[in-house]
């Protein structure tokens, strides 16, 4: 086994069932699959349902985080999610679209990529804008982080005192700013 270099917190997102399953065995599957391509699995939050984002697209989702180590940089890990993803019938052919399986990498470490302007630059995108753009180059931490309860729920369960490298704030904190109707909306299951 190849020694670990980088901690990665992943979101994990289902709302369609696949062939061999429904959202909430489609994110059970995702773990093996991750594990597959030599991501060593740490921890696992508790599964949750959400509302699906944006409002109305779509059956709700059932989301988690997990917490992997692995050998590979940023760029690698990110390639590998794809890869498990495509295997699961994932296809990116609508923004924010309906899914068998999303994986999203979070944050790797305090990793800022490519560099802190441009991190900040897609922080600071508008919301409208969000809709019609998304980066051409892997953007860490994810720039969206600090606005999804669906994403910072689950991230309190296995990395509630990872700060993000930008604005210092933890993850315990970020959820606590968020509204409480957002904070309710995320139910565990």
């Amino acid at each position: 086994m190849n020694e670990i270099v980088s901690i990665a917190l992943v979101a994990l997102g289902s709302n369609l069932p696949d062939p061999e399953g429904d959202p909430t065995s489609n994110l059970k599957r995702a773990l093996m699959e991750m594990a597959s391509e030599g991501l060593v699995i740490r921890s696992v939050s508790r599964f949750f349902e959400t509302p699906c984002f944006p409002a109305g697209a779509g059956p709700d989702y059932v989301n988690a985080a997990v917490s992997v180590g692995s050998s590979l940089d940023p760029r690698g890990i990110l390639e590998a999610l794809h890869r498990v993803e495509a295997r699961m019938g994932r296809t990116r052919d609508t923004r924010w679209g309906m899914r068998t399986l999303d994986l999203d990498l979070i944050a790797v470490g305090d990793a800022v990529l490519p560099d802190a302007e441009t991190v900040q630059s897609w922080m600071d995108l508008p919301a409208e804008e969000q809709k019609l753009r998304a980066p051409d180059a892997l953007v860490l931490p994810h720039p969206r982080l600090a606005d999804r309860a669906f994403v910072l729920t689950p991230l309190a369960d296995i990395a509630p005192d990872w700060r993000h490298p930008l604005s210092g704030l933890s993850v315990r904190e970020m959820l606590a700013a968020l509204p409480d109707a957002d904070r309710r909306e995320v139910r565990a299951i």
